[in-house]
């Protein structure tokens, strides 16, 4: 969710928290809300802007995604992905389908579909990823603070179960519960900076098994609140320190100043990274520790 879907600072900076402290209200105030393209009816003024700015996370995302649940984190018929701040399901697109995220700029982009209405629009979308459907696809739920995207991306077959809901500012509905039960692997592209165990501590206490959790975090703010909820369920955190990812580029001087100044706050270095002009993401894995044996983050996460 960037904004209620996701893209603010990182893609989907801005989404399922409205914001759980200090960190959060200053992220906001820096970093372009870009309001207008999060809980549209379609996602065309999404992938419009974004283009533009270059925007890289999904791509980044979706080895690593089918790394992890070639891991067998997920079996077959035992477990599905939650991607939170799911914006218009394009992480469930990547995972599942034989898409490159350049093509999903492309397809929505296209003077085809800026001539259609939204049930046009639709309509095409339900062929284009059905024709597209991977044979090893997984159970994708989406939740995001904007119900319209949610809304749209269930229509289209992306998610399976979606959910319009912000945990940060209210409790979860009895039926995002239910569905938690079945998560094994919770998704996070965007909008980390502005969660808390507010949001993470009802799905993991739904869990009926244990969840690994994978974020593309970016380097602006800490995660470790995040991190020390997530150990309070046996879930051990680690972070990749290479490669970093870019996110996007910078709006302006002064969301480039604050993406910079940021980075030096938290410890990294932002030389080659912020300094070139575009915000970067690191990813956190977070799991039991057993599996961090028998699963290296090493092999899970490495360049494209």
């Amino acid at each position: 969710m960037v904004q209620a879907s996701g893209v603010a600072g990182d893609g989907h900076e801005n989404g399922a928290g409205a914001g759980p402290g200090k960190a959060a209200a200053e992220a906001q105030e820096s970093m372009t809300p870009f309001d207008e393209t999060y809980d549209r009816p379609d996602p065309r003024a999404f992938f419009r802007v974004f283009r533009h700015l270059g925007y890289r996370t999904p791509h980044h995302a979706q080895q690593i995604h089918r790394r992890l649940i070639a891991t067998g984190v997920c079996a077959a018929g035992a477990g599905a992905v939650l991607d939170i701040c799911c914006s218009y399901g394009i992480n469930a697109a990547l995972l599942n389908h034989d898409l490159t995220l350049d093509d999903l700029y492309d397809h929505y982009t296209s003077p085809r579909a800026s001539a259609m209405t939204t049930g046009e629009l639709a309509s095409w979308d339900q062929d284009f990823y059905r024709s597209r459907r991977r044979p090893d696809a997984v159970p994708v739920f989406g939740l995001d603070a904007a119900p319209n995207a949610v809304a749209y991306a269930r229509r289209v077959g992306l998610l399976e179960e979606a959910f319009g809901e912000n945990l940060e500012v209210a409790p979860p509905s009895a039926a995002l519960l239910r569905a938690a039960r079945r998560v094994r692997l919770i998704t996070v592209t965007g909008g980390a900076s502005f969660l808390s165990s507010r949001t993470f501590r009802p799905l993991l206490e739904s869990a009926e098994a244990p969840v690994w959790v994978a974020a593309l975090v970016l380097r602006t703010g800490s995660y470790q609140p995040i991190a020390e909820c997530l150990d309070s369920f046996g879930l051990v955190t680690e972070k990749a320190a290479r490669p970093t990812f870019v996110q996007r580029r910078f709006t302006s001087p002064e969301e480039q100043r604050f993406a910079i100044e940021s980075v030096i706050a938290a410890g990294e270095d932002p030389r080659g990274k912020e300094t070139d002009g575009h915000f970067h993401t690191a990813v956190r894995l977070s799991r039991p520790a057993q599996d961090t044996v028998s699963h290296p983050l090493t092999g899970l996460v490495h360049p494209v």
